[in-house]
């Protein structure tokens, strides 16, 4: 929920773009020419030879301290290009991606080289990654949004503008922002507003939706993606507002040894009277006005996929059902509590206050 920036290519934002690149027989004048004109970017260039073969990045500092060491600007830039770089293979596995993100990020590095066979294919803008966690993504936004009518009436629910901006888009950039590739939306009230609005070439085939035939339930449409990859899949609901750290959540889900983890917010019961403790008939004592704190479900889910296998296509079926049926298996279910913004848009003074948040931040940021 921070920012509207969008990684805005396939292939975990992987770009390749002529800003950034340079030869390698370029002088350093011409070098610092080119990362003049990155005024404002990312002030770091990719050095490549001939064939295209990554020979290191350029910044100003490596420049700076090429003259110190007695370069001059007419030498080429492929003698001062710093080559201990971290780089990700194209076909790396989800977690040498994974680790390699995270590597990036603790050493500060903005611009993430992609390689294949040494040559350069992608740069990933790391900026605008807050991790690269293995799983796939199914946002449920089929429902009808009963509660919210009528402005439901002609608009399905997760469009519904809030700060601006449809609900459904604010969790579709979260989910990019940790690295999520495959992203489906599962799609019935009129979903040709849904499809026609994840056809805009801005989302660059990062989003697909899928048809359902009929109401299937939170998990049974899951049944109806074939090209789930990754071994973790989180499903939740796409009417939700909510900064969930997906990473956190995925490490909690790992970490455990659950087969499904649901995240979770607190809710607090407050009884306005004195609660009676009875054996039968007997009054044993007296509790005067107690509060209770319990952890209620938040509509995310972080689930292995080979349990998800397990569902049949076309079967109705509500998450709490899946839930109670891996817990009857003696299977482990894990919580994870949400820290943070978490608000269910499910009546209209949800829908006031999720704007009157938003906002908040946004003039928060100013």
């Amino acid at each position: 929920m921070n920012g509207t920036e969008t990684p805005t290519s396939g292939g975990w934002g992987a770009t390749l773009t002529a800003r950034h690149i340079i030869s390698g027989s370029a002088t350093i004048r011409e070098t610092l020419v080119a990362l003049n004109q990155l005024s404002g970017d990312s002030m770091t260039l990719f050095a490549i030879d001939t064939d295209g073969r990554l020979i290191g990045s350029v910044t100003d500092g490596d420049i700076r301290r090429a003259i110190i060491a007695g370069h001059t600007t007419d030498d080429p830039v492929s003698g001062i290009a710093f080559r201990n770089f971290i780089s990700l293979p194209a076909d790396a596995s989800p977690q040498e991606r994974y680790r390699t993100v995270a590597k990036a990020h603790e050493q500060r590095v903005n611009l993430l080289p992609v390689t294949s066979d040494g040559r350069l294919t992608g740069v990933i803008d790391v900026r605008l990654m807050k991790s690269a966690i293995p799983a796939d993504a199914v946002l449920m936004a089929g429902g009808r949004g009963e509660r919210l009518r009528p402005l439901t009436l002609d608009t399905p629910k997760p469009l519904l503008k809030v700060g601006g901006r449809p609900i459904i888009d604010y969790n579709v950039e979260s989910l990019l922002r940790y690295g999520v590739e495959n992203i489906y939306v599962t799609v019935n009230y009129l979903k040709e507003q849904i499809i026609a609005h994840f056809s805009d070439p801005k989302w660059n085939g990062l989003v697909h939706c899928v048809e359902e035939p009929c109401r299937l339930g939170t998990l049974g449409s899951v049944a109806l993606i074939d090209n789930l990859s990754q071994d973790y899949v989180i499903v939740m609901n796409s009417d939700l507002l909510t900064n969930i750290d997906f990473e956190k959540l995925w490490r909690h889900h790992v970490e455990s040894g659950a087969v499904l983890t649901m995240a979770t917010v607190p809710y607090t019961v407050s009884v306005p009277f004195a609660i009676l403790r009875t054996d039968g008939d007997r009054v044993t004592g007296l509790e005067e006005k107690p509060t209770f704190n319990h952890f209620a479900n938040a509509g995310v889910y972080m689930i292995d996929r080979k349990v998800l296998e397990g569902i049949r296509r076309g079967e109705y079926l509500d998450a709490p059902d899946f839930v109670e049926s891996l817990i009857e298996k003696g299977l482990k279910v894990s919580h994870f509590a949400i820290e943070g913004t978490w608000i269910d848009i499910g009546s209209p003074d949800d829908f006031r206050y999720a704007n009157e948040v938003t906002r908040s931040m946004m003039n928060d940021k100013l």
